[in-house]
């Protein structure tokens, strides 16, 4: 395991601190990436980012002060060879990926390099994903499981997925560390009152909001037919902010179900809360995650939520009637009648709303912020909850017991 840059010896200054990423991209990884580089203390860490692809509609927005080293593309699993170079060539004291895919890199170029830098790998979506051929996901996980032993603590966005690494890897739990996303800012109110001149917003009707990459794991299809079997009795629209590679299947799907009109696959927007903040219900049709962040921004805003119960995190944010509504992962009967049920009810609506808004309070920048600090500099007790060791919690699968912070994460990992 690599030494630890907290230790007595350690060279004075601030921390030379390497954050890995593939690109800046418009997933939730790479905004919470952002948030870090642009708000951590420069007395205590001087950060350099590490990118697989300098490319991205955030690498424009990456603090000036923040150099950027771009390792020349290729793929994920080598990577790992332009990484061990630059940490040969520029050798920090902390290297920390931010990306499920890039810590495999990560960690074999932290053994090639002999690097003595802490290493903290963050882990963002459920291990229990369905997207990759069986015999991919099992090489994954056996890389996962033989790799992530030589980080000093993995991070998990979730006490759900904090147990998977736990249970699935054979990790220490006392080097598994939930830390929550840094996604409520003080600038939250007022982006969410910003104008929305979107004609669905003004004219009254209901209106059905969801945010995220246009891609399997958000399961956008089971909406669309949720909506199909919805209009049969409610005229209610949907409107998805995001961008993906479905977009034009999506796009078929809705004329095939007789919603084209019904549906707009509107692009990704740099202020996805004041749509959050009008519609008349938010949804997540996930078939996994990690911690949904357009979930926890959504229900921040005001907006009353439905939600898969997916691995992982919908479970740990909502109390299903109270907080808001937790439907089956697939299943547009069930989700479909959960919609009806809201805009029929301007009651549960503001309940939802209210209860909501106080169940994702903790996801404060500050409060994350502080907590990804004290991980990085070696922190072995700390009073953030989220950092310390629970080894002493229960263990098992999803929905057994156990325990259970602004940009805008859309997805589980970038």
């Amino acid at each position: 395991m690599a030494s630890d840059p907290a230790a007595p010896g350690r060279r004075a200054g601030p921390l030379r601190l390497l954050v890995l990423r593939p690109t800046m991209g418009e997933g939730g990884a790479d905004r919470v990436t952002l948030t870090l580089l642009e708000r951590l203390d420069r007395a205590r860490f001087a950060p350099t980012l590490a990118l697989m692809r300098a490319e991205g509609p955030w690498l424009g927005a990456v603090p000036p002060d923040v150099p950027v080293r771009d390792l020349g593309g290729g793929r994920l699993f080598t990577a790992w060879r332009p990484l061990a170079r630059l940490l040969r060539r520029e050798p920090p004291d902390v290297l920390l990926s931010t990306s499920g895919g890039a810590n495999l890199a990560a960690a074999l170029a932290h053994r090639a390099a002999g690097s003595r830098a802490r290493l903290v790998l963050s882990e963002r979506s459920s291990l229990e994903r369905a997207d990759r051929p069986a015999w991919k996901g099992a090489a994954l996980l056996a890389g996962k499981r033989l790799l992530y032993r030589r980080a000093d603590v993995v991070t998990a966005v979730s006490e759900g997925l904090r147990r998977e690494l736990i249970v699935r890897l054979g990790l220490p739990p006392e080097r598994v560390a939930r830390i929550d996303n840094p996604l409520v800012g003080p600038e939250l109110p007022a982006l969410a009152a910003e104008p929305v001149e979107h004609p669905w917003f003004a004219d009254g009707g209901p209106v059905v909001l969801a945010a995220g990459r246009l891609v399997e794991a958000k399961d956008f299809a089971t909406l669309l037919a949720a909506l199909a079997r919805l209009r049969r009795s409610h005229p209610a629209r949907l409107v998805i902010l995001g961008d993906g590679p479905l977009r034009e299947r999506l796009a078929r799907r809705a004329a095939e179900l007789g919603v084209a009109d019904a549906v707009d696959l509107a692009a990704f927007d740099p202020n996805p809360f004041r749509f959050m903040a009008r519609c008349t219900a938010f949804v997540l049709s996930s078939r996994w995650e990690g911690m949904p962040g357009a979930l926890i921004q959504a229900m921040a805003c005001g907006a009353p939520a439905v939600a898969t119960d997916c691995p992982t995190g919908p479970r740990e944010l909502i109390a299903d009637g109270e907080s808001g509504l937790l439907v089956p992962v697939a299943d547009p009967e069930a989700l479909a009648a959960a919609l009806g049920r809201l805009l029929d009810d301007p009651g549960l609506r503001s309940t939802l709303a209210e209860r909501g808004r106080a169940a994702v309070e903790r996801f404060t920048v500050e409060r994350a912020v502080a907590t990804y600090a004290a991980v990085l500099e070696g922190a072995r007790s700390t009073d953030t909850e989220a950092v310390r060791p629970r080894s002493s919690a229960p263990v098992g699968p999803r929905g057994s017991s156990g325990d259970s912070g602004l940009r805008t994460p859309w997805e589980g990992d970038g």
